[in-house]
């Protein structure tokens, strides 16, 4: 009887292919916010962000806010017009899948009122950073844009950006300063131009022209138009550029994982002034931006700084929660 022969180097052989095929099959399909550089190595990648996708910005706002944010929607009269306009425009971006935004304008019969929405989902190709800390320093430079900066508490080591406590800087005081010196220059001009008439009463008399002191009288009654016109000016020009105290731009708590409050006034005389005030605040990975601005008719009117941003936080609160959900 002839004998079968076994060759050991063949089953040493077919053990290692079986090998090679079991540790192959455990490989998925990559994410398409993969990071780069993600080869397998023992160094556990960076942790995703919570969101993969970003809610539609138009339709997140309800009507009845619409409503409070936008009084003209309330004077049309054109069902079509007023339908279109609670719609918002989309904003055009390159990426719906990374940033999104609507915006809303509206005129009223005292001012016009602009709403704007930007979502933005931040995602790090760096694998050993992770999109929540990516968008974090997206959001910082948004705060040093705002003259702004972290609480201490919130910086690690308990020290924030600059040692600031959160609020703007003394800009505003030397900003103030110089609006009270330009008030302080016009009435210094008014008080020039009524000294001047006194002298010119004066020599008036001492000459005995009564001709020359019915001319004093018309030009009396001119300069104290024109002195009401620049008093207007002045007031429009001197109205103060930042809000009350308490309502200064500032950081937030309680909204979102961290958020801030901006506000700004044009204060230039030669046009209708308005204000804007912008409500930034991040939940993980995802930044939402709220930029709320009125314009009155008149030139003299200033936009009440503590309603607008009642009605922006209030907005950013809703759609936090919205994110929580």
């Amino acid at each position: 009887m002839q004998r079968k022969v076994y060759v050991p180097g063949v089953a040493a052989l077919l053990a290692a292919l079986l090998a090679g095929c079991t540790s192959s099959s455990g490989t998925g399909d990559a994410s398409d916010d993969s990071k780069p550089g993600d080869t397998g190595s023992s160094a556990a990648a960076a942790e995703p962000g919570r969101y993969r996708t970003l809610p539609e910005p138009c339709g997140e706002v309800e009507p009845g806010t619409l409503d409070a944010m936008l009084p003209g929607l309330k004077e049309m009269d054109d069902g079509e017009q007023r339908e279109k306009a609670y719609e918002g425009t989309p904003t055009v971006t390159y990426d719906t899948d990374r940033r999104v935004g609507c915006s809303w304008k509206v005129e009223s019969s005292g001012a016009s009122h602009r709403l704007l929405l930007d979502f933005e989902r931040v995602v790090s190709y760096d694998s050993t950073v992770s999109d929540d800390d990516r968008a974090a320093e997206v959001y910082a430079t948004k705060l040093r844009g705002a003259d702004l900066s972290r609480p201490a508490s919130s910086e690690p080591g308990g020290q924030g950006d600059g040692g600031s406590s959160g609020t703007r800087s003394a800009k505003e005081s030397d900003d103030a300063a110089g609006d009270k010196a330009q008030g302080g220059v016009a009435q210094g001009g008014k008080a020039a131009r009524s000294a001047h008439r006194d002298d010119d009463k004066g020599k008036s008399e001492e000459s005995g022209e009564p001709e020359r002191s019915e001319k004093s009288e018309k030009s009396d009654k001119k300069d104290g138009k024109d002195d009401k016109d620049g008093a207007d000016d002045t007031a429009a020009s001197t109205a103060p550029a930042t809000p009350p105290a308490g309502l200064e731009p500032r950081t937030l708590d309680d909204l979102g994982d961290e958020a801030f409050l901006d506000d700004a006034l044009t204060t230039a005389a030669s046009a209708t002034r308005h204000r804007t005030v912008t409500v930034v605040f991040r939940t993980s990975n995802v930044i939402v931006t709220i930029e709320y601005d009125e314009q009155p008719g008149r030139r003299t009117d200033v936009p009440d700084s503590k309603e607008m941003q009642d009605k922006a936080q209030e907005l950013a609160e809703s759609l936090a929660g919205a994110f929580d959900e």
